[in-house]
């Protein structure tokens, strides 16, 4: 059986972000998922970092961990001016 997790982009890569990437491989999940949302319901006061600088990061802090985003936005940003 293959399970997956989601991990919000919430913490800072120094302040607990790494180390969420690195323990879900560590227990074994197959997958582990982030939103590409801007904000996300109690979290919308705090940090949010974008999904596919922190899908970079925990690439490059994994090695068998498969990575993705549940869900893509994209009217949030213009393909055109960034």
């Amino acid at each position: 059986m293959r399970l997956s997790t989601v991990i919000l982009p919430v913490n800072r890569w120094s302040e607990g972000g790494r180390a969420q990437w690195t323990r879900a491989e560590d227990l074994g999940f197959h997958t582990a998922y982030t939103y590409d949302h801007l904000s996300w319901r109690t979290f919308r006061d705090g940090p949010w970092f974008a999904a596919l600088p922190t899908l970079t990061a925990a690439a490059t802090a994994t090695t068998r961990l498969r990575l993705g985003t549940l869900v893509t936005s994209v009217k949030a940003r213009s393909p055109i001016t960034g």
